[in-house]
């Protein structure tokens, strides 16, 4: 594998591993606090702040990685009912309203971010600016946006079937009993 791909297969599951890195820092940190309360009667302060915002990080890049695998809750029950190329019209017009609402919570976002909010709010116990914060929200919203984009450019021009992991799970399963029943 070239280094350019290997650098852009690294790029494409950036969310994966900072979500992944976040999950596993706040559960420490949070085990630590636990720890030092139980054990030693002594509370660190900054813990649980850190934790919460670092939780806020998490639920947001989340939802760019559901994204990423199209695993965002939709009801698409009705679909099975439609003809293929009208369920696909009406996913992709969905999809793109999807996008449009993003694009403008980004700019909402980033407006508040950088403009609207007070420069001299900052965390109660960790003393940082709040925008560092709030910061995942443009950031986030974005990164869904061009996701969904990718998602859509996949299934629309490329004509493939992108199924979120449980759905391809169950799937895999009824092959399997199809052809045990076979057998």
């Amino acid at each position: 594998m070239t280094l350019a791909r290997k650098t852009l297969a690294y790029l494409n599951d950036i969310e994966t591993l900072v979500c992944e890195w976040l999950l596993a820092l706040f559960v420490i940190l949070l085990f630590a606090q636990i720890v030092s309360r139980q054990l030693f009667g002594h509370s660190i302060a900054w813990s649980e702040e850190l934790s919460t915002y670092m939780f806020v990080w998490f639920a947001y890049l989340g939802s760019v990685v559901a994204a990423k695998m199209s695993a965002h809750n939709r009801v698409t029950f009705h679909m099975q009912f439609m003809p293929k190329a009208l369920a696909k019209t009406l996913m992709t017009v969905a999809d793109l309203l999807w996008v449009g609402f993003n694009i403008y919570f980004v700019w909402l976002s980033y407006d508040f971010v950088f403009n609207r909010m007070n420069l001299f709010w900052k965390s109660q116990t960790l003393g940082v600016p709040m925008k560092y914060f709030y910061m995942v929200l443009p950031i986030a919203f974005a990164l869904m946006s061009v996701r969904v984009l990718w998602n859509t450019y996949l299934s629309v021009v490329k004509g493939e079937e992108l199924l979120d992991p449980e759905t391809a799970e169950i799937k895999k399963m009824q092959k399997n009993n199809d052809a045990a029943a076979v057998r």
